[in-house]
């Protein structure tokens, strides 16, 4: 689908989308290409809440910009070991993993807790996952995910997801 100047075809269908394009954010608010103003309920699909462009991350991303950008995960970099310093200074964490997306942070959750079995619990893997949760795009977090969209994906699923209803009881959770 085009309308006037969008190009809607390019952008590859990964949910049902109204033809709006935003065009700028501030707060909680958005704006669209003819001027409407719509109050966000959403943020990214809880990526963040901080709102839209708040001066101070802009000012702090310009920032940072200038100096570097995307240093290789294989050198060490200023800013990552500093945030790193601070999130365990405030945490009960001796260390973190920086990941880029949610899918990259629940494949690493699914790796360490993989790991952590293997060492620790005679080799255990699975790990139970919920009907209708979802944990990202990639091949293993879809095959996490209990979604019936995620199925028709990504099969053949990876078999280490064992899924549960989305109801506990108190029985089942101890």
């Amino acid at each position: 689908m085009t309308i006037a100047t969008h190009p809607f075809d390019a952008l590859m269908n990964i949910t049902a989308r109204p033809p709006t394009v935003f065009v700028r954010g501030e707060g909680s608010y958005l704006w669209d290409d003819s001027g409407k103003r719509y109050l966000d309920f959403i943020q990214g699909w809880a990526v963040n809440c901080l709102g839209h462009s708040p001066p101070q991350i802009a000012e702090a991303l310009a920032a940072q910009a200038k100096l570097l950008l995307t240093p290789s995960p294989a050198f060490y970099n200023g800013p990552s070991l500093k945030l790193a310093k601070a999130l365990t200074d405030r945490s009960c964490f001796d260390q973190v993993f920086f990941t880029n997306s949610g899918a990259e942070a629940n494949e690493g959750a699914i790796k360490l807790a993989r790991k952590y079995g293997a060492l620790h619990k005679n080799g255990a893997h699975e790990i139970v996952t919920f009907e209708g949760g979802f944990h990202g795009r990639t091949l293993a977090t879809m095959s996490a995910s209990g979604k019936k969209a995620s199925n028709r994906c990504s099969s053949p699923r990876y078999q280490a997801f064992p899924r549960q209803s989305s109801t506990i009881s108190r029985r089942s959770s101890g």
